[in-house]
């Protein structure tokens, strides 16, 4: 009798010991897998995310797929569930993934975008960034004084003699070239898709005349260009924002609350100022984003 009496107390202490176990490793088994598209300031705001978590939540495992190329392939991996978490941008989401209408209003646009990413793919869209890195066409001040060119519109006087570099996804977006060419009726004499990277090189060597820079970036006053007035208001507002899945937040309590805390944290200013620490200053986005997160007490 006392033998089963042991034996039963044995059984037992390993039955309360496995549970104990698996409630503290339930959130250290998980892989949090953050994902960017492959520009600056994608890799440094992608490595925010996964930062941040490290720093703060050490017992999830945390991995980098960082520079896919392109946003639809980013889309593909956190739909599938390749990656759990990104930043996008509100026009990118609301044009080419949803391939809805423009919708100028910044808070109308991420509100559509949000329910529907919720509602399609269980994927929630959290506080947004701060910045808009909107779509905007820019040339060198010099052709700009000597043309006469302060909005998109006056593109008309040189088009026929223009040449534009772009990214390969700006030459094929609804919100890109295509949907731009229509709304202005403006056609240039060439397109030449490159490398993001490569746009401000070409323009500033005069290989090209005109870009469709991101208003962030920080080449653009090293360079001295001209961001030209959108002034049909055709690209949509690109609000930067963290957006991660659904089951990922149940499976790691706290992760909401914890990437929200980089809500509002970044405006206009600041994020050009850290991607030119990246593309002027030639820092690691890994070193950019942890300087960054540091700076706001948050790791």
């Amino acid at each position: 009798m006392r033998n089963i009496k042991i034996i039963s107390c044995i059984l037992l202490l390993a039955m309360i010991s496995g549970a104990l176990l698996s409630c503290s490793s339930s959130t250290a088994s998980k892989t949090f897998v953050v994902g960017s598209d492959n520009y600056t300031e994608q890799f440094i705001v992608g490595e925010m995310l996964a930062i941040l978590v490290e720093e703060n939540m050490p017992d999830v495992k945390v991995e980098r797929k960082l520079g896919l190329n392109g946003v639809m392939v980013l889309h593909n991996a956190i739909t599938s569930g390749e990656v759990d978490a990104a930043v996008e941008y509100t026009g990118s989401a609301l044009m080419q993934m949803l391939q809805m209408d423009l919708i100028t209003d910044p808070d109308e646009a991420y509100k559509v975008v949000k329910e529907n990413y919720l509602d399609r793919w269980s994927i929630k869209w959290l506080e947004p960034l701060g910045f808009n890195n909107t779509y905007a066409m820019a040339v060198r001040r010099d052709y700009a004084e000597a043309n006469g060119l302060s909005k998109s519109s006056d593109l008309a006087k040189v088009a026929e003699n223009a040449v534009l570099g772009c990214s390969m996804q700006f030459s094929e977006r609804p919100d890109g070239y295509p949907g731009w060419k229509e709304a202005y009726g403006i056609e240039f004499k060439d397109v030449v898709p490159m490398d993001s990277g490569l746009m401000y090189s070409s323009i500033k060597n005069n290989e090209v005349d005109v870009i469709s820079a991101f208003s962030t970036d920080a080449r653009i006053p090293e360079f001295d260009l001209v961001l030209l007035e959108d002034d049909k208001k055709f690209f949509p507002p690109y609000y930067a924002v963290p957006m991660v899945r659904t089951d990922t937040l149940e499976e790691i309590p706290g992760l909401e609350e914890l990437i929200n805390k980089l809500g509002g944290t970044l405006d206009d200013a600041k994020m050009a100022d850290l991607n030119g620490r990246v593309d002027i200053d030639g820092m690691d986005p890994h070193d950019v984003a942890k300087e960054f997160l540091q700076e706001q007490g948050l790791i």
